[in-house]
């Protein structure tokens, strides 16, 4: 890992946010920094956020029974 062991910047911490509201998997967030998933993991924890996915599946079976009338 190339930042391993190295402090966050601003930068860092924009691109994690930004890449957590996309609902960027928690690996791909971890290569596209360069740090481990662990790291990953304590920074956001760090910062109070969460890494659970915010969008809904497009698929929501509620949404479509009600559409048909069910």
């Amino acid at each position: 890992m190339q930042n391993q062991g190295k402090s966050w910047t601003a930068n860092d911490v924009q691109t994690l946010i930004a890449l957590i509201k996309g609902n960027t998997p928690t690996g791909l967030i971890a290569f596209k920094l360069g740090r481990t998933e662990d790291a990953i993991r304590a920074k956001v924890s760090s910062l109070g956020l969460s890494l659970a996915p915010t969008n809904k599946s497009p698929y929501d079976r509620n949404f479509s029974n009600k559409k048909k009338g069910k």
